[in-house]
């Protein structure tokens, strides 16, 4: 038997590790149940509440000549990464400006503000290259295509109002993509079968920690430095230990109530007579 003990208040204070375990097992119909409904919720929250989202990409290539801003000038060749990161970062950065947004709402006529747009576009270099690849999420495939794409044809011109001898050339148009990127059915209904057990294992645990009743003598035992010096029979119990206790009675002690009773009647009864 496992046992962890903790001291509040100068007192001990003992867990049965094992009674929690027999407790669980035998409660194991409710763990199960629980886990069943937790599943169950989470199935349907995830398929019937949760909205599916879409992604759609379009991907730009920056040229790497040279350019200008301000009074600075930068010449980014193709075996300089580093550069070209710094470039696409600084196209990025363009690209989530309220500004080059609002263009892109224009274009497209989706009835988005700035901040939701934003929201919804992620932006960045495409494995370290000097391609800038542009995904947007939403919840109809066709509009995130839409969105993508008119991203391709403002960003350019935005960028090219912003940095002299700045260019991009597109590399890959954006296309609905009718399979959805989330909510993911089973990832909820896992959370919610581990959520369902996990609360009714603590449940379980809570009202055996908090049972103080005195089930047999070895609580006693364990929990008291005091002796056991009789056990009571269960004269409240089912019928059969009644009886088999009262058997028990008459075989001991030789005496026959049935037949006493009779006796008594029949002595009462020639009275009468």
């Amino acid at each position: 038997m496992e046992n962890s003990e903790k001291k509040q208040s100068g007192e001990y204070y003992t867990i049965d590790l094992l009674q929690i375990a027999k407790a669980l097992w035998t409660h194991i119909w409710a763990v199960i149940l629980a886990a069943v409904i937790g599943a169950s919720a989470g199935f349907s929250y995830a398929y019937f509440l949760v909205a599916p989202t879409y992604s759609s990409s379009v991907m730009l290539y920056v040229n790497n000549g040279s350019f200008t801003i301000g009074n600075t000038g930068f010449n980014i060749t193709s075996s300089e990464i580093v550069a070209a990161q710094s470039l696409v970062n600084t196209y990025t950065e363009i690209l989530n400006n309220r500004t080059t947004y609002e263009k892109v709402i224009q274009k497209a006529g989706v009835d988005y503000t700035p901040g939701q747009l934003a929201s919804m576009v992620k932006a960045g270099p495409s494995n370290e290259t000097e391609i800038l690849k542009v995904t947007v999420t939403s919840t109809d495939p066709y509009e995130a295509a839409k969105i993508a794409n008119c991203i391709a044809e403002v960003l350019p011109d935005r960028i090219a109002q912003i940095i002299d001898g700045a260019t991009m050339e597109v590399v890959d148009t954006a296309v609905p993509n009718l399979h959805k990127i989330a909510p993911s059915i089973t990832k909820y209904a896992m959370i919610g079968l581990i959520l369902g057990a996990f609360g009714a294992c603590a449940v379980i645990a809570v009202f055996v920690l908090m049972d103080d009743t005195i089930h047999d003598e070895e609580y006693i035992l364990q929990s008291y430095d005091y002796p056991v010096l009789a056990k009571l029979p269960d004269l409240l119990g089912d019928s059969s230990k009644r009886y088999g206790y009262r058997y028990y009675k008459k075989k001991h002690y030789g005496y026959d109530y049935q037949s006493s009773y009779d006796s008594s009647r029949n002595q009462k009864n020639d009275k009468n007579n």
